[in-house]
């Protein structure tokens, strides 16, 4: 699915390129919108490219077109706190009509540098809660966009867990401390895992030594499982998270599929690559006039379950019969 993705920004881009100069003088009365894009993957990331491709697909299905009429300012690779602050900054001081963000790390930024600059968020878990906006349905300031996941959502990861490691009774909880939502997702798990037979706890990390050395730890008592959080440092170094789970022989369950056709076992999550092509909505009637102020926080409408039928046998896993026929899609 990234691969095809990622066939898809390179056709959108090249298209785009070869048409900008007669593009540049038949329309040269129309204004040149801006959109500023933070996240903190890296630009090469199949990822990336996959949440570009969408996000420049729904803005080509709704007129508008990279060096006709819109232009892109990219900062990619946030990794830290300092530098998401400079590529705030930078992204606000070219005054763009709007800024796409992607989590919580990276949309806390641009709205510590200005509360002016509309903001469209995606994979943020309570934008409430993070300050953004001061409800789901009224956001009232500069920022909207695209919720990952509901809370209680968050009870299914346990179960799902269960259901394929029966084995287990501890599981960790990998986190980002930093993130507001981790802290009701981690709360969501801890009401669901008593009643499945775990003991859950969370494993804070900020970076990539502090997972190797945290998920190391933890396998060192048998029986143990992973449960990933939703996050941008998950995401970042989700190869390595899916490497240390194999080494470690380690049953985890991810948020995203991308985790699953990277080479995880299971994830239960939104479709990621869905909401950026629900963000250029957002975009489109921001360009034309709408506040951030007054369009609703959306949820997600798609959910996906993805097992790893490679992965499992590699675990010594046997995946349940009744599992595999609840499944969006079974990788071989």
């Amino acid at each position: 699915m990234l691969d095809s993705k990622r066939r898809e920004f390179i056709t959108l881009l090249g298209g785009a390129a070869a048409a900008w100069p007669l593009a540049a003088r038949a329309q040269q009365g129309e204004r040149m919108r801006r959109i500023g894009f933070l996240t903190s993957q890296a630009a090469h990331d199949p990822l990336s490219q996959a949440w570009m491709a969408a996000l420049l697909q729904g803005l080509q299905e709704l007129g508008w077109t990279v060096g006709r009429n819109v232009r892109i300012d990219y900062r990619w690779g946030a990794t830290d706190g300092e530098l998401k602050r400079r590529y705030a900054a930078e992204l606000v001081a070219l005054a763009p009509d709007v800024i796409v963000t992607t989590g919580d790390s990276n949309t806390g930024p641009v709205q510590q540098v200005s509360r002016t600059v509309p903001i469209v968020f995606v994979q943020v878990p309570d934008p409430v809660a993070a300050g953004f906006v001061a409800s789901l349905s009224r956001p009232g300031g500069n920022a909207t966009g695209f919720t990952n996941f509901e809370y209680g959502m968050s009870g299914k990861w346990p179960e799902l867990l269960k259901q394929i490691a029966p084995h287990a009774t501890r599981v960790a909880v990998l986190r980002d401390p930093t993130v507001p939502g981790g802290i009701g997702e981690l709360g969501a798990i801890q009401a669901v895992a008593p009643a499945l037979g775990l003991d859950s706890a969370p494993i804070d990390v900020r970076n990539a030594a502090e997972i190797e050395n945290a998920i190391a730890k933890f396998a060192r008592t048998p029986n143990g499982a992973l449960i990933v959080l939703p996050n941008g440092l998950a995401l970042v170094h989700r190869e390595l998270i899916i490497a240390l789970a194999a080494r470690h022989r380690l049953p985890a369950v991810y948020p995203y599929r991308f985790f699953v056709s990277d080479g995880g076992l299971i994830c239960y999550g939104p479709d990621d690559v869905d909401q950026l092509r629900r963000a250029a909505g957002y975009v489109d009637r921001i360009f034309r006039g709408e506040k951030p102020a007054d369009l609703p926080v959306q949820n997600p409408t798609k959910y996906e379950l993805v097992i790893n039928l490679k992965t499992a046998k590699a675990l010594g896993i046997d995946v349940p019969a009744s599992l595999l026929a609840r499944a969006d899609e079974v990788i071989e």
